[in-house]
């Protein structure tokens, strides 16, 4: 990972994985949270929720995200995802940015293309539409921190975070 560590949070449609794959094409070592480091919390952890609750965000594996943090191969490192217990390692973070895209049709139409592409994606049902319409007014489940607006186009978007890092 880097010497300097970031999270990239945000709810459902708020661009996460683009932010993501756009930080990957500009060369920065950016991990996408919500594939590559899914897995169980570390023992005795606060996971605010049971396995059942699909509507919150993953689980991430907290051993390989201090593994990934301990090495300091890259310069700047983004971790990219949801995480509901990022509290288990944020301490080790050096920011956390949060993507917010407040028009929620703008939410709704980027899920729906994303589900145009893989119908089995989050959001594809109709209770996993009322849910993320529900999440997008409480925000529940996403981490405090530096908020970006994600409704600019995503250079902007990408800019901005890079922009606040330097």
């Amino acid at each position: 990972m880097g010497v300097r560590n970031y999270l990239i949070d945000g709810g459902s449609g708020t661009g996460k994985t683009t932010v993501c794959d756009e930080l990957q094409r500009r060369g920065y070592q950016a991990v996408h949270g919500d594939r590559e480091l899914r897995g169980a919390p570390e023992p005795g952890a606060d996971t605010s929720g049971s396995a059942s609750d699909s509507h919150l965000p993953p689980l991430w594996d907290v051993a390989k995200v201090k593994g990934l943090l301990a090495n300091q191969d890259e310069a700047v490192t983004f971790l990219c995802g949801g995480c509901r217990n990022s509290s288990d390692f944020i301490d080790l973070l050096d920011g956390v940015f949060v993507l917010e895209v407040d028009d929620l049709d703008t939410v709704m139409r980027r899920i729906d293309e994303r589900v145009l592409v893989d119908p089995s994606d989050w959001g594809g049902r109709q209770e996993e539409r009322d849910i993320i319409m529900r999440l997008h007014d409480t925000k529940e489940g996403i981490a405090q921190g530096c908020a970006i607006d994600a409704s600019a186009p995503l250079h902007l978007v990408v800019d901005e975070i890079l922009r606040r890092i330097h």
